[in-house]
């Protein structure tokens, strides 16, 4: 392999983190034990190497640029996987550290991953968990992510895709819609009834709605003038305040099921699910923050 980095000091690259992180030469110095003025001519070293301005500096204080937020994060990605394989390369990485970066979509973020982090910061306190909400597909290399939770997985060889669960969808509308509302007894008669759209982001089309008929899971195609994307909650607030119909999974809605604020409708047709899919790069060295995560989230929420 040829070599990438003559002239370029680790060191450096960790004054430069160190910096950034607490938005002060000064404080960045004391916490290296090196004087400001070291941190300073390494910072300016990297600048000239890299032909990019890292921070803006006034009398009082610096920050980052934007080519310095995106350096900061590629190399503080970099500096905890060497630390990591240090520590596996000496035997020292029997408890997980450092950041782990996870993408997850709002519902399955909100009512199933993130009232378990307590449980899994209890469990490994080194780890600190930083969350992603969208839909969106994320590019691991370019993003920076270690793990990422999506309803399919993409027709990528180079990622492992391990399936969570399966989630079951209902169909549910406000009380006061369903009095106002004309009568629903088969799928076809949603027709006759405002359904409110979800747009999937990787295709900008809606989501047809899936209804358990002669045996199967069959997907049917549902109007209404009411839309989202991006978050699929907002589709549940809108039913919760009397504007239609909407497809959900039953863990969002459970509470609103319970106390009375929605109401399920079609259930002789109902039992049709999604599944929701751990994905993550294929090959990649898998530091034991994310090993920890993986097997964490299949023990309490694997099929």
């Amino acid at each position: 392999m040829q070599r990438q980095f003559e002239g370029l000091l680790l060191g450096s690259i960790e004054l430069f983190c160190l910096a950034a992180e607490l938005e002060s030469f000064t404080a960045a110095a004391a916490a290296a034990s090196v004087n400001p003025a070291a941190v300073s001519r390494s910072v300016a070293g990297l600048e000239k190497r890299l032909g990019v301005q890292l921070f803006v500096r006034t009398t009082r204080q610096i920050r980052l640029t934007d080519a310095g937020k995106r350096y900061f994060e590629q190399c503080r990605l970099a500096l905890g996987h060497l630390v990591d394989a240090e520590r596996e390369a000496t035997g020292q990485q029997t408890t997980p550290a450092g950041v782990l970066r996870i993408s997850m979509p709002t519902p399955y973020a909100h009512y199933r991953v993130l009232p378990l982090l307590a449980e899994f910061r209890e469990r490994y306190p080194g780890v600190t968990v930083e969350t992603h909400l969208s839909n969106r597909n994320i590019d691991f290399a370019d993003e920076g992510f270690d793990l990422a939770i999506r309803g399919r997985a993409p027709p990528d060889s180079g990622l492992i895709a391990r399936k969570l669960e399966d989630s079951e969808l209902v169909v549910v509308a406000s009380p006061a819609y369903l009095r106002r509302a004309h009568k629903l007894k088969t799928p076809d008669d949603l027709i006759n009834h405002e359904c409110i759209q979800f747009e999937l982001p990787s295709s900008g089309r809606n989501i047809p709605w899936a209804f358990n008929r002669d045996g199967g899971c069959e997907e049917i195609v549902t109007r209404g003038g009411y839309g989202s994307s991006g978050d699929v909650l907002a589709g549940v607030t809108l039913a919760r305040h009397d504007a239609g119909l909407f497809q959900t999974y039953r863990f969002v809605v459970e509470k609103d099921l319970a106390d009375g604020t929605l109401k399920e409708l079609l259930p002789q047709y109902g039992g049709c699910s999604r599944p929701f899919i751990l994905l993550y790069p294929h090959g990649r060295h898998l530091t034991s923050r994310v090993r920890g995560f993986v097997d964490f989230l299949v023990e309490r929420l694997g099929a």
